[in-house]
């Protein structure tokens, strides 16, 4: 299931309020400004910042590997 992308027009990061990368196959929004992942669970993007993760770089190059070949 992919989310709506209207919705995805309008989420940001909540830390730095930038832009996010969709990764469906991840079921993840991506910031690799900080290097931090938030989740989508049952198609709802949870955007706690106590909920995200933030990844090392070896994961990033992974994520944004996956972000380009969406």
């Amino acid at each position: 299931m992919t989310l709506d992308p209207k919705l995805l027009e309008i989420l940001v990061c909540p830390i730095d309020k930038g832009e996010l990368i969709y990764i469906p196959e991840e079921e993840t929004l991506y910031n690799p400004r900080l290097k931090r992942r938030y989740f989508i669970r049952q198609n709802i993007p949870i955007m706690l910042v106590d909920e995200s993760q933030v990844v090392d770089d070896t994961e990033h190059e992974r994520l944004m590997a996956l972000s380009k070949s969406s």
